[in-house]
């Protein structure tokens, strides 16, 4: 079993940064991309950012230029700056893995999220 455990989380005014870190521990275990997701109060779970094993990345028109992703071995960043309200959400780490369970099989995990709140 592999555990996404996710930090960074808080309240902050808006203009204002924070930075969320996400640790991948326990099975062997490769990562094929690692992301951040978004759920706000009364609607679906969004992509935010997700960055590949490969280093390319990908975000959400409404983060770019704001937010950045990125990945140190079995941790992944979001590093978020210029946080408007509408960024306020709970903040999913998933990571897409490949896992060694007698063979290599590949597997989706979620973390259990961290509330990032952003005040006017």
């Amino acid at each position: 079993q592999v555990q996404l455990v996710e930090s960074g989380g808080g309240l902050v005014q808006a203009g204002g940064s924070l930075r969320l870190s996400c640790a991948a521990s326990g099975s062997i275990f490769t990562i094929n991309a690692m992301g951040w997701y978004r759920q706000a109060p009364g609607k679906q779970r969004e992509l935010v950012a997700t960055i590949t094993s490969g280093g390319s990345t990908n975000y959400a028109d409404s983060v770019k230029g704001r937010f950045t992703i990125s990945r140190d071995n079995v941790k992944v960043y979001l590093q978020m700056n210029s946080l408007k309200p509408e960024d306020t959400a709970v903040y999913y780490c998933n990571a897409d893995l490949k896992v060694f369970q007698s063979r290599w099989q590949s597997f989706n995990y979620w973390g259990q999220g961290t509330q990032v709140t952003v005040s006017s």
